[in-house]
């Protein structure tokens, strides 16, 4: 099952700064914020796939906790699915269940989420975020860990205005604390990585949407409002762009990171170091849909399927928010030989379909 996640062209074609000798079908693959939103998704395609997945969470109240054990439900119909409820910034339940579980490989998304909730408890976004992560780093070092994969975020790359985003931009002017937390992330992962030898991936994702998603987030907030005919807060008067990802691709694009172990590699000396180049078994990509699309177009699409009206309340800039998103994907697809497929159109189809399931809307 672990050979079907990485095709065999891929895998002789895999550059010298990854390990081209896949590791036998792990025992055990710890994915962290199980219960969230990506995480969700990326279990059950790792169940799909036929591995034995671990997964933990501290089912915090930030958005709806019945949400979040309606997806460890559904999780829960997979029988190599196992389940703790774990706070990451407790350094002595986290080292507890390394040590009872002995994962593999570790898929790390939980964390505190939301740009616009770190303006006013910051607190969060550093214990969760910053402790949390360093706990999973520190037991991931100790267990031998064979990769860590982490989610990191588009929003490193604050006040950046060269598009698309390239993971060998500098990310040095974030504009929210959660933005800050995610570069730490990297910085922390390449200090493991360089000290430790311990393989990381860190995935920027970009805007990411579709069925089991978030209640703060714009699809869920739009498609409501427009269906109790309440009105819509369009930021900066609408003039705002975004990458828009689907989950199902998001799922996809982690999982074949994950298969694909970063090596220790040299670098060409006359070459100075960018933040996307490393003698560290370390790498960084942007999982994107490479597309960025207008906020008013996204609206007039959710509308059509929807067949309803938004009432639309245009607002200023918010503090903590960026204008456009746009993913340079290059090196993922020349790495990992993954892009992703799913066209706005389809996604929001699928987004609006499971939204109606779930809310028992006829």
């Amino acid at each position: 099952a672990w050979w079907r996640a990485v095709s065999p062209h891929l895998l002789q074609s895999a550059p010298p700064f990854f390990l081209t000798t896949m590791p036998p079908y792990p025992k055990t693959i710890l994915v962290t914020g199980a219960a969230g939103f990506i995480g969700m998704h990326v279990s059950r395609l790792l169940l799909e796939q036929g591995h034995d997945v671990w997964g933990i969470d501290d089912l915090n109240d930030y958005y709806d906790v019945n949400l979040k054990n309606s997806r460890l439900e559904e999780l829960m119909k997979y029988p190599r699915f196992k389940f703790n409820k774990v706070n990451i910034t407790n350094p002595q339940d986290i080292k507890q269940f390394f040590t009872d579980t002995k994962p593999e490989f570790v898929i790390h998304l939980a964390a505190q989420a939301g740009v616009r909730y770190s303006l006013i408890n910051p607190q969060a976004y550093i214990q969760s975020n910053m402790v949390g992560f360093g706990n999973i780093l520190e037991e991931c070092r100790h267990h031998a860990v064979k990769h860590l994969v982490y989610a990191s975020s588009s929003s490193v790359y604050g006040s950046n205005s060269k598009l698309p985003f390239s993971v060998d931009d500098s990310v040095d002017h974030p504009v929210s604390l959660y933005a800050a937390s995610k570069k730490a992330n990297e910085m922390m992962a390449h200090s493991y990585s360089h000290l430790y030898n311990l393989p990381t991936t860190g995935l920027r994702y970009f805007t990411v949407y579709g069925p089991w998603g978030r209640p703060d987030m714009s699809p869920w907030i739009f498609t409501e409002s427009i269906l109790s005919e309440k009105p819509i807060n369009i930021f900066n008067n609408g003039q705002m762009k975004r990458d828009f990802t689907f989950i199902n691709d998001i799922a996809e694009g982690t999982i074949k990171v994950l298969g694909h172990i970063p090596s220790a590699q040299s670098v060409n000396s006359s070459k100075p170091l960018t933040p996307g180049r490393s003698t560290a078994p370390f790498r960084i990509y942007n999982i994107g849909n490479h597309q960025p699309v207008d906020l008013m177009v996204f609206i007039e699409i959710l509308e059509r399927t929807l067949n309803k009206k938004a009432i639309k309340n245009f607002l200023p800039m918010q503090p903590g928010d960026v204008v456009a998103t746009f993913a340079d994907i290059e090196d993922l697809a020349h790495d990992i030989g993954f892009t992703p497929q799913t066209t706005l159109e389809q996604g929001i189809d699928h987004w609006v379909r499971w939204y109606k399931t779930y809310k028992k809307i006829a």
